[in-house]
């Protein structure tokens, strides 16, 4: 599962950021434990740890102690705060760059855009 060029850490946390963003976890919902994410995805439990810790500094879950951890109030609409912050950079540049090298206008695009909105 987690086999990307990325650190191990890093895939764990962006995939319980996408169970967040998509819903699948809610405000409340408790995590898999660390040794039950490592046991179930066969990875060392430290690096399961350090993929929770920094979730944890991103306000995203919080540690019960004795109990365990848990998706924090507000998870889901801080992560969309920030993704929103960086998504027309990281994203939608790179597409109207290439439309300018194919030559699409912006209004094929608003176009494009409209239609397929349209369909969600």
């Amino acid at each position: 599962m987690f086999d990307g060029p990325e650190p191990i850490y890093l895939q764990i946390a962006e995939h319980l950021r996408g169970q967040v963003l998509t819903g699948a976890l809610t405000e409340g919902d408790q995590v898999m434990s660390t040794t039950q994410f490592a046991t179930t995805y066969r990875i060392n439990p430290a690096t399961a740890a350090k993929a929770f810790a920094l979730l944890v500094d991103e306000g995203v879950i919080y540690k019960q102690r004795g109990v365990g951890m848990f998706v924090a109030d507000g998870a889901r609409d801080r992560l969309r705060e920030r993704r929103r912050g960086t998504f027309f950079t990281d994203h939608v540049d790179a597409v109207l760059d290439e439309a300018r090298r194919l030559g699409v206008s912006p209004s094929e695009l608003i176009r494009y855009i409209e239609q397929r909105g349209a369909g969600a």
